[in-house]
């Protein structure tokens, strides 16, 4: 009777161990369930206007170009505040893009493309700027909070052009653009021309 005791306090032991390691799986699982469900939450709530701000582009395009065609030696007072009325609508819209963490992506003459930034749109060949560097940006891009919303649009400098190397430093291992040599299949640069 002793011995049928004991195994039965041994199998009650057993179960036990057994049932706190399952709470304990559950409570782990519970608080994962919580954080994944901040994390999203909080995704959710950053990027909400992702959508709407892609929708804004268009229009901010348009006051772009606006801007840039504006008439600037006319005396008419009308045109003038014509203008000035479009481009303080611009620059107004610009900071509301700020303001809510949409931030412009507009390379600058001479920067390494980016393919995480920018799309080429061409490639052409270029006396006063580098292989693989802008030459051209042909549609300005956005992200917000660091997540590309629309990459800008530009034109690179082929291989073989002329200039200094691109200004932002190559995170990606050698250019082979920027040496003026060809890769071969194995992904070494013959430098050979």
């Amino acid at each position: 009777m002793a011995e049928a005791a004991l195994h039965d306090i041994e199998a009650l032991r057993a179960e036990n161990a057994s049932l706190k390691e399952q709470v304990l799986r559950f409570a782990a699982e519970a608080e994962n369930t919580k954080r994944r469900a901040e994390r999203e939450a909080n995704d959710a709530r950053a990027y909400a206007i992702q959508k709407f701000a892609r929708d804004l582009l268009g229009a901010a395009d348009n006051l772009s170009r606006a801007t840039a065609a504006a008439p600037t030696g006319s005396e008419d007072p009308a045109v003038k505040n014509f203008v000035l009325g479009v481009e303080m609508t611009e620059k107004a819209l610009q900071q509301a893009f700020e303001s809510n963490g949409l931030k412009k992506i507009d390379p600058t003459k001479g920067e390494k493309f980016d393919p995480h930034k920018h799309q080429a749109m061409m490639e052409q060949p270029a006396e006063d700027v580098a292989a693989g560097g802008v030459i051209q940006v042909l549609q300005t891009g956005y992200e917000l909070f660091g997540r590309i919303v629309r990459p800008a649009m530009v034109v690179v400098a082929a291989k073989g052009s002329g200039g200094e190397a691109p200004a932002a430093e190559n995170a990606g291992g050698a250019n082979p653009y920027a040496s003026g040599g060809t890769e071969d299949a194995g992904g070494s640069v013959d430098t050979k021309a």
